[in-house]
């Protein structure tokens, strides 16, 4: 544990913290001890939309049904 938080640049505490999931501690603190521990890279997954499937399901929700294109009104093709 000691060897995590010297790594992750926190003190044990704070990664007793993480370990709880403590919401309090900063988001840069978790990238921090999850670089310690060889797992950033997950970190870029979690705001993929890829992902997030519920959010997906909702802005499809609020797409429109069908779509009616306006034809322009007084234009020529003579130009």
């Amino acid at each position: 544990m000691a060897v995590v938080a010297e790594r992750a640049f926190t003190s044990r505490s704070t990664l007793q913290r993480v370990e709880a999931g403590d919401t309090g501690v900063s988001i840069g603190i978790y990238a921090g001890v999850l670089q310690a521990l060889g797992l950033l890279d997950g970190l870029s997954q979690v705001a993929d939309i890829g992902n997030d499937r519920v959010g997906q399901a909702l802005a499809r929700a609020d797409l429109p049904r069908h779509v009616h294109l306006r034809r322009p009104t007084g234009s020529s093709r003579d130009g």
